[in-house]
């Protein structure tokens, strides 16, 4: 019984072990993928988003284009249907079918997600381990899956996949509680790119015809 006991005691320590490395190996790499994206100005990439619901046969996806301010929570987000655009206080989200731009003050909850915060989302309340390394659309790739330390957030895991070479999220996988999963696929990611300040802020001029909803 001793020995038993002895044997059972020494493959809990190794798998403890093994699970204390792999979080301080995520978390280099992750520390590592945040340098390097903060020190960029401007970005733009190109994604694909798609929502899945299995039990619900639900899936669909949409292209999309996102220009982001690294060091400040600026964005704007183009899609098929609709844009949303920050200047890190305020978003407006122009809704293209209703001919409605709707203001309200940015939701900085611990819940709140847009495809701007995916290259932030490990950066604060999540457990970060590191899972196994594999290749996407051929290049070499770690990959993270990060658990949320509050148990209240709407989702449960967030798996990331991260180019070894540029250190960049190219696959960020949300999965909630009411079976939804939310895949954004980087396609392009291009740094530095110049755009004028005007690109974060709501300019009534562009979009005439349309009305805006101020739900501040």
């Amino acid at each position: 019984m001793k020995k038993l006991l002895i044997g059972a005691f020494i493959i809990l320590g190794s798998g403890l072990s093994a699970m204390a490395q792999s979080e301080v190996k995520a978390k280099a790499i992750l520390a590592e993928v945040s340098k390097k994206y903060r020190s960029y100005d401007v970005i733009k990439t190109e994604f694909t988003y798609t929502l899945e619901n299995p039990q619900a046969k639900i899936k669909e996806t949409q292209t999309g284009t996102l220009f982001v301010r690294s060091k400040v929570n600026k964005y704007k987000v183009i899609l098929k249907g609709q844009e949303l655009i920050s200047d890190g206080k305020n978003q407006w989200m122009y809704l293209k079918a209703d001919k409605e731009v709707q203001l309200s003050e940015v939701d900085n909850s611990s819940d709140a997600l847009n495809p701007a915060k995916i290259f932030t989302i490990y950066e604060k309340g999540f457990k970060s381990v590191y899972t196994n390394d594999t290749q996407l659309s051929g290049k070499p790739v770690h990959n993270i899956e990060l658990s949320p330390l509050d148990a209240k957030r709407s989702f449960f895991k967030v798996k990331l996949q991260i180019d070894k070479a540029s250190k960049q999220i190219m696959n960020a996988v949300i999965f909630d509680k009411n079976g939804n999963r939310y895949t954004y696929a980087i396609k392009t990611f291009i740094p530095n790119i110049k755009v004028p300040e005007s690109t974060f802020a709501f300019d009534a001029k562009l979009y005439p015809g349309v009305e805006l909803v101020d739900l501040r």
